[in-house]
């Protein structure tokens, strides 16, 4: 092993020691009047000080709680909290040694004779089954703050500089607003847009398909999601954004986004233009929707990006209960997008005996637009009945133009071939897609039977125009000059049912049986016509760019399960065998070919996942999976469209095989605001479908596929955050390490290469606010990857790449933000015909009047005019230079209005939101 995995791993058990000093607090919670014990009672120590939640936890079904909780040498509040109970509440002057408060008794709410009801303070954080829940109005935030910003006050939550979002460790990918989709489930918009005031509860909860939702099963996710919830009291009103801006060199930039609530209904709208390389919809609060404005590690506009894009898109978003069990949904989106680019590149390709160098040039625009519509309806038959069906449909018109040009040579310096292309397509796709989830309950709690079924109709038409010339150098191989028409037509359908029944054995123990049924089919028929001079079109028939494919797949996999729960631990164990006849066909040079073979394939899952206590969670999995491999991979048929690559299948390959391992290990601490995540992941290949070249004198590629065994991926990693406040004063701060290290295998003229490669990316945040004044975060990380080859010309290669980052903003003085992004790139071992380091600073300021509703701003995107996008990726066979167009300086004016009315009142601040909420839900 490395020794950098040995480094990581002395670095994760020192993660993962437990803290000393522990002690543990214990007792049982009743009604006081009927001596009934009260389960899921949230129960929780806070400081006397600020009121800062220490820890929590909830009572079982016998009212029992327990915590582990480390000492706290400073005066505290024991507090207990019950729906419709009044709050027991406790003050202590240390925690210093472990204590059973034995019994404790809530009295329930009365009515008094002038019919007030006596308001209880709703827990910060509570803890309901599966669901982590915040009480958002325990968490401060400046008035005009976004969904966001709230986010980053919660304990547990991280938002870093790509706007990923985690949870105790976990990464959030769903984002709903009461309970559905605001437009996108990842939730950029609803991020961005939704006012914080507005914002009554945070859920979160692991990640379910609806199929695990309807029936009340665990997770089998490793991600989470986010339930955003809006009072009831205010959940009827209006709020909506428009910007405008013009700037420089003609950019510009324009949006809306206008919703209006009442009750269960919601309908929303957006749309965007702007030619500043934002194609979706996410207003940053300083930049807008300014292209790369934060600087963001993952922003490939500022470290990766291919060309500039202008696009501009429309959306509308509506939800509804039209009856009492029967809730509706539909969204429908136009989007259309233009983007241009330059690029140039240079490549150097691993053989056995020496290397081809290609340099390359091209140049393209590239347009797209696409209409989608998608709707939801849910049915609650009875009360223990549900059917959703959600079909959508979506079409996508492309157009694209590119010229290009290509040089290879050896290391002798000898010329091997050079190639220049113009080429001209139209594509049309056409989507339909729909699936039923039907779920039935019994009396018998956990008993249940699940049905869903699936369907993807899609069909796709282009047509391209090729104009190339390919020069060889070397050998007797006449030169390939082109001049074509191509057309192809592709189909493809899909349809699958899952049956699926549970059977509780014990309170703790249930079996699952079931079956899933599968048949696909898809056509591909490619036409290509050489042009004719004589009666000048496109006519004649290239047989050897010509070909008929067909790919059909049935299947049956009948499957088994268990789960086991028990207090925190639970065990799902998986079972399947998928018994697949996959019939292949082609028409190819004259030539039917058909290979029709059967496969019987297991797959296992087991998952133990293990609660130690209320912050730290243990999760294991395995894996055991087969997949096949693809009819292209398959079928004897030549791909000719590029003419220094030709492809051809190999009928004799196996499926692949594959055994994965995940361990996982998060923690949080709410007393101290730290928090940490452990993982170690492996993919282990019994048999993989590999590409495997062999290269002719000129460096021209005949690529086909074979079988190889004993590859693997591995990954281990862990990230490390706290947060410290004092008063004004919040300091946010963390580190994370991850590192891979792979073994890849294939073939370069018939010789048989690995790659072992290894990668580690730590990187360093750190945030600072003062009050409502003042925000600076600076990061820093850096990605280093190396490999080394058997077999191969080249023995070995690295790269280093450090990003430095230091946002600042500031909102004094008052109705003034000014906000600095600032960037430093190195590259350590590009090429250099391609610059190894940039800075990219981007700046704003704005003033907001009219009581903060209208904001006139100006922004400078890349103040320096040094932005560039230069790239190296490593491959087994390969290492490739490239750069791409990017946006380079400009400055923008903009004017956005705010509106807002909630509840018959206009949009508040959460200063001004009642606390002593009731404990309602």
């Amino acid at each position: 092993m490395p020794k950098i995995y040995s480094f990581l791993l002395m670095l994760l058990f020192f993660f993962s020691a437990n803290a000393q000093n522990e002690i543990i607090i214990k007792g049982t919670v009743y009604d006081i009047n009927t001596q009934i014990p009260l389960e899921l009672a949230t129960v929780y120590f806070s400081s006397a000080k600020d009121s800062a939640v220490i820890e929590y936890v909830n009572t079982d079904k016998n009212g029992v709680f327990k915590m582990s909780i480390k000492k706290y040498d400073k005066p505290v509040f024991l507090k207990v909290n019950y729906m419709g109970y009044q709050p027991y509440i406790e003050e202590q002057n240390t925690l210093l040694e472990s204590k059973d408060y034995g019994k404790v008794y809530l009295l329930q709410n009365t009515k008094e004779l002038n019919e007030v009801v006596i308001k209880s303070e709703a827990p910060p954080v509570r803890v309901k089954k599966d669901t982590l829940e915040f009480n958002a109005s325990s968490f401060k935030v400046r008035p005009d703050a976004n969904v966001e910003i709230l986010l980053k006050q919660l304990p547990g939550f991280e938002v870093d500089s790509d706007g990923k979002i985690t949870v105790n460790g976990k990464e959030v990918t769903q984002f709903l607003v009461n309970g559905k989709a605001f437009f996108d489930k990842d939730g950029a918009v609803a991020l961005k847009n939704l006012p914080a005031d507005l914002i009554s509860k945070v859920q979160v909860s692991d990640l379910k398909t609806k199929k695990e939702e309807l029936s009340k099963q665990e997770s089998s996710s490793d991600y989470s999601s986010i339930n955003l919830t809006i009072d009831e009291k205010i959940n009827k009103g209006y709020f909506g954004k428009f910007l405008g801006g013009y700037g420089t060199d003609d950019r510009y930039e324009a949006s809306l986004i206008v919703n209006f609530f009442d009750n269960k209904q919601k309908i929303s709208l957006l749309a965007s233009a702007n030619n500043i390389n934002s194609t979706g919809f996410s207003q940053d609060e300083v930049f807008d929707s300014m292209g790369g404005g934060r600087n963001a590690r993952g922003d490939t506009r500022a470290t990766g990006g291919r060309g500039i894009t202008e696009s501009n898109l429309v959306g509308f978003n509506y939800s509804d209960e039209w009856l009492k069990d029967l809730e509706a949904s539909a969204s429908y989106n136009f989007s259309n997008s233009v983007n241009k680019n330059e690029s140039k590149s240079n490549q150097a390709n691993f053989l056995p005996t020496g290397t081809i160098f290609t340099e390359s040039d091209s140049k393209s625009r590239n347009e797209n637009t696409g209409n989608k519509v998608n709707f939801e309806f849910e049915h609650k038959i009875n009360p223990t009945t549900r059917i959703v069906v959600t079909p959508k449909v979506d079409q996508t018109l492309s157009n694209s133009h590119s010229e290009s040009s290509s040089f290879s040579k050896d290391e002798k310096e000898e010329s091997l071939n050079e190639n220049n292309s113009k080429s001209y397509r139209e594509s049309t796709a056409t989507n339909f897609g729909n699936s039923i989830n039907f779920n039935k309950a019994f009396e018998r709690k956990a008993r249940n039977l699940s049905f869903v079924f699936t369907n993807n109709n899609s069909n796709s038409d282009s047509d391209v125009q090729n104009l190339s010339e390919t020069i060889f150098y070397q050998g007797d191989k006449p030169n390939d000059e082109r001049n074509q028409n191509s057309k192809t037509q592709n189909t493809y359908d899909s349809y699958s049912a899952d049956i699926e029944y549970t059977e509780p054995i014990t309170d703790s123990l249930r079996v699952r049986i079931g079956s899933d049924f599968d048949w696909s089919n898809a056509i591909n028929d490619l036409k290509t016509f050489d042009y004719d001079a004589t009666s000048q079109s496109y006519s004649t028939l290239n047989d050897l760019q010509t070909n008929y494919t067909s790919s059909r797949q049935n299947s049956i996999t009948p499957k088994v399960g268990i789960t086991f729960e028990k207090n925190n631990f639970t065990f799902n164990l998986n079972s399947s065998t998928s018994i697949i006849d996959f019939d292949n066909h082609s028409l190819y040079l004259n030539k039917i070919t058909d290979l029709n073979q059967k496969y019987v394939l297991p797959y296992g899952r087991a998952q133990i996942r293990y609660k130690l206590d209320r912050s730290k969670f243990l999760t294991l999995r395995y894996d055991y999976s087969n997949s096949l491999p693809s009819s292209t991979q398959l079928m004897s048929v030549g791909n000719l469209a590029n003419p220094l690559n030709t492809i051809i299948g190999n009928p004799n390959l196996n499926p692949n095989e594959k055994n994965s391992v995940n361990i996982n290990y998060r923690n949080f601490d709410m007393r101290t605001r730290s928090g940490y995540n452990l993982y170690m992941r492996g993919d282990f290949f019994n048999s993989e479908v590999v590409s495997t070249s062999v290269y002719d004198e000129s460096g021209k590629r005949t690529t086909t596929y074979k079988n190889v065994s004993g590859t693997y991926t591995t990954s281990l990693g862990g990230n490390w955050n706290q947060t410290v406040k004092s008063e004004a004063h919040v300091l946010r701060y963390g580190l994370s390490l991850s590192g891979n290290y792979s073994l890849d295998k294939g073939f370069t003229n018939t010789v048989l290469y690995d790659a072992k490669s290894l990668g580690v990316t730590p990187r360093v945040y750190f945030s600072y606010d003062y009050g409502e004044l003042l925000t600076i975060a600076p990061s820093y990380n850096l990605s280093y990857n190396e490999s080394r080859y058997t077999n191969s010309s080249l023995k070995a290669s690295s790269n280093v790449v450090h990003r430095i980052n230091l946002q600042t903003t500031n909102y004094w003085p008052k109705n003034w933000i000014f906000g600095n992004d600032f960037g430093y790139a190195y590259n350590s071992n590009i090429s250099d015909d391609f610059k190894k380091d940039f800075y990219l600073w981007n700046t704003s300021l704005s003033y907001g009047f009219f009581d903060k509703k209208m904001t006139l701003k100006v922004k400078v995107y890349d103040v320096l005019n040094q932005n560039l996008s230069a790239t190296r990726t490593i491959s087994p066979t390969t290492i490739r230079d490239e750069e791409n167009t990017v946006l380079k300086r400009y400055a923008m004016f903009s004017l956005a209005y705010k509106l807002g009315n909630f509840g018959g009142k206009e949009n508040r601040s959460r200063g001004s939101r009642n606390r002593g909420m009731d404990n309602e839900d």
